[in-house]
C-alpha cells in the first residue's frame, strides 16, 4: 500500500500508483509489498533457527527497520526457487531477496544495482581427494562423474557454458552434502556460503569434508523486483538498500554468516 489511504500495489500498480505519485515521494509514505521467503537454501532463509534466521531474511527485515513505513507481506511463506522466478515474472510477486543474475532473469524481472553480497562457486569434496583446481581439470574429473548441482540453481549456467558435466538432483545444500557423504557423488558445486552453512547446520566434522582452494567464479547476489513495480517504488528500495550499505548494516548481516 502507498500513502496515508493506502494503494494495493498488484496487477494494476501502475495505474493506481499513478494518481498518488505526485503528492507521495518514494521515500515517504505507507507501502506494502508482496514477497516470499525461498525454500531449500538455509543459508537465505532459516526461519526455524531464531538465531540465524537466514542472510536474506535479515536483509529483508533491516530494509523494514530503516524504512518502518514499508512492510514486506508474506516472508513466511517458503517457495521453490524455480517458482520465485515465475512469480516475479508474471508480477505475483512485488520483490524479492536475493538472486544471482543472468541474461534469462534479467527478461524474466529487474536487478535493483546494489550488490547485497558475493558468493564463490567452489567445489567440495570428501577430505582426501585431490580437488580439481582449472577448468580443464573440473572437465576431465566431471567426464568420470558429474558434478551434483541443487536444483534450479544459476550456477548449472557456468557449468553448462564452461562444458562441464553436471546433475541438478539435491533438492537443498544440506541433500547435496549427505549425498556427497554416502558416496552418491564425488563433488558438490555451489556456493561457499550456502554449502559451509549446510555443514554448520548439519554438525559434519570439518575432518570429513574439503573444498577446493579454487574458487571457478565469483557472483554478487541482488534484490530483485517485478517489471510491473511503478518507477517510484524501486528508487525507494534502491535508495533504502543504498542506506544499509553506507552504514555498514549490510556487511555486518554477511558478515554472521561467513
Amino acid at each position: 500500500m502507498i500513502g496515508g489511504g493506502g494503494t494495493n500495489l498488484g496487477a494494476n500498480a501502475n495505474a493506481n500508483f499513478g494518481a498518488n505519485a505526485a503528492s507521495a515521494p518514494p521515500s515517504v509514505g505507507a507501502l506494502t509489498l508482496r514477497s516470499a521467503a525461498q525454500s531449500g537454501s538455509l543459508v537465505k532463509y532459516a526461519p526455524a533457527d531464531f538465531a540465524r534466521p537466514g542472510l536474506c531474511a535479515e536483509i529483508a527485515a533491516a530494509m523494514q527497520r530503516v524504512d518502518p513505513q514499508l512492510r514486506l507481506d508474506g516472508m513466511d511463506r517458503l517457495v521453490p526457487l524455480r517458482r520465485l522466478e515465475l512469480m516475479l515474472a508474471s508480477d505475483e510477486l512485488d520483490v524479492f531477496f536475493c538472486l544471482l543474475a543472468s541474461e534469462r532473469r534479467r527478461e524474466m524481472m529487474r536487478f535493483l544495482p546494489v550488490p547485497l553480497y558475493r558468493v564463490r562457486h567452489v567445489i567440495m569434496m570428501r577430505a582426501g581427494e585431490p580437488a580439481p583446481q582449472t577448468w580443464t581439470a573440473l572437465r576431465a574429473f566431471a567426464r568420470r562423474k558429474p558434478l551434483l548441482l541443487v536444483q534450479g540453481t544459476q550456477l548449472a549456467v557456468a557449468l553448462q557454458q564452461a562444458d562441464v558435466a553436471h546433475v541438478e538432483t539435491a533438492r537443498s545444500e544440506s541433500d547435496a552434502l549427505q549425498m556427497l557423504l554416502r558416496g552418491r557423488t564425488d563433488a558438490v558445486y555451489g556456493q561457499d556460503l550456502a554449502l559451509r552453512h549446510a555443514m554448520r547446520t548439519a554438525g559434519i566434522d570439518e575432518g570429513r569434508i574439503q573444498f577446493g582452494p579454487q574458487a571457478f567464479e565469483e557472483q554478487p547476489q541482488f534484490a530483485v523486483v517485478s517489471r510491473h513495480l511503478p518507477e517510484p517504488v524501486v528508487e525507494r528500495l534502491t535508495e533504502r538498500l543504498r542506506q544499509l550499505q553506507a552504514s555498514g548494516e549490510l556487511a555486518r548481516i554477511v558478515d554472521r554468516y561467513r
